[in-house]
Parts: C-alpha cells; structure tokens; sequence
C-alpha cells in the first residue's frame, strides 16, 4: 500500500538521567515548550495497542520489516475526553501517522468487542481497523504508558521528546480505567528515550543539541518492550 501523507523523520536515542540533564540544559534556551504540556512540563501518554493470535506488529518489528503498521488508542493525562485512534506506519527510517477522533462511548464499544458502529464510521481509519479486526483478528492487546517532556522547533518542523517512566499493564487486562495497575517495562529506572522528529530536513543547530559523546541513534519499540514478559 502506498502511504499518502506527510512522512516523518524520527530518531531515537536511550539515554540515563545524566545524558538527559545535559541534553535539555542545551535545548531548553532554544526550542520552546509543546503547548500541551502541563506546569510541569511533561504529560502521561497511555497507548492501548492492537496485535494479532499471531503478534504479527510485534513479530515485524522484531523481524526489522521495513514496511509495517500499528494499530493503537490513545489517550493523555487519564483524561477520556479526548481520545484518537491511530494507525502509525513505518516506511524504513520514515513515519506516517494518522489519527481520528473517538468518543469515550465508542472506545469502550471496540475495546469490548462491540464494533458495528465502525462499519460506516466517517473516519477511514476507523473503517480499516473494523476490517482488520475482522480479517487479521486485531485485538487489543496491552497498555503501553509513559511521561513525556516535549520540545518543539519551528525550522524543520523540528519536535524532541524526551519519554521516562515507560510502563506495561501485561498482567492486567482491563483498558481504559482511572487506576492503571503496570509494571515497569524498563531494566533501568533511568533509562530514558530521546526521540527527534522532523520533515524533510533537520537543521544543523539541532544537530549539535543533540549530539553528546556516548549517545548514539539506535532502534527503540515501546510496544516490543512492554511486550517482553509474553
């Protein structure tokens, strides 16, 4: 399938709490707060991610498929308000995201496994997920929750985020609740992922902001890691 939209660059670096001091020391006086944050600067991102009997998104990943997809829920701040579906593809070291709005109604209708109301829904990613929960058998299959302190730089269309505190629900199944009982996912507390993303181009001030001796760019899935206990 051909990807019709704007694709992405995106990096993505782990780095321990020292790398992530230094690192927002140099950005912070030159890229600004994403306007979504809260005082704090950072926000709770909780992704319910769709896979296959099979794990057919987490088998491609780890296969290094250079042309894959995923399907996910997401929601910020525990707040159900607001809530999109998206399907993010990946296209060798490019990414294509698009999303569609929900209601909290309709998540907890798919999440339960009601899905008629998605067979004329107006969103086309809505309609696709329907078929593929039908065809592939798609089903919800983990919570994937963190902290994100985002960075935005409008040269490039430039966003850095830096995410802590990754978490996996793998031992509890219920989706969608105020109180979410996870687990860490990560083998250091510490460990923190630097993500850059941008257009076509990244500017050369970013560069430098980003490079620290020690760091380098490496391969990082969320969804795999918060899949390794099964």
């Amino acid at each position: 399938m051909e990807l019709q939209g704007t694709y992405r660059h995106e990096l993505k670096y782990q780095i321990n709490f020292a790398e992530y001091l230094a690192a927002r020391q140099r950005i912070r006086p030159l890229l600004k707060m994403d306007n979504h944050a809260s005082k704090d600067g950072r926000y709770l991102i909780r992704s319910i991610y769709f896979d296959n009997a099979d794990d057919k998104a987490l088998r491609e990943k780890k296969g290094g498929v250079q042309k894959r997809e995923k399907f996910r829920i997401r929601y910020y701040n525990d707040d159900f308000s607001y809530i999109t579906l998206e399907k993010k593809m990946k296209h060798n070291n490019l990414c294509l995201k698009l999303d569609a709005v929900i209601t909290e109604e309709e998540c907890r209708m798919l999440l339960t496994g009601r899905t008629n109301w998605m067979r004329m829904h107006e969103s086309e990613i809505v309609r696709e997920l329907y078929c593929k929960m039908n065809s592939q058998q798609l089903r919800p299959r983990v919570v994937v929750s963190y902290t994100r302190e985002p960075y935005v730089y409008e040269a490039g269309n430039v966003r850095i985020t830096f995410d802590s505190d990754i978490r996996t629900s793998l031992f509890h199944r219920e989706f969608l609740e105020k109180d979410m009982y996870d687990i860490s996912a990560l083998d250091h507390p510490g460990q923190i992922v630097l993500e850059v993303k941008y257009d076509e181009f990244i500017p050369e001030v970013i560069v430098d902001l980003i490079q620290t001796e020690g760091i380098r760019q490496q391969a990082f899935s969320k969804y795999g890691v918060c899949r390794r206990f099964g």
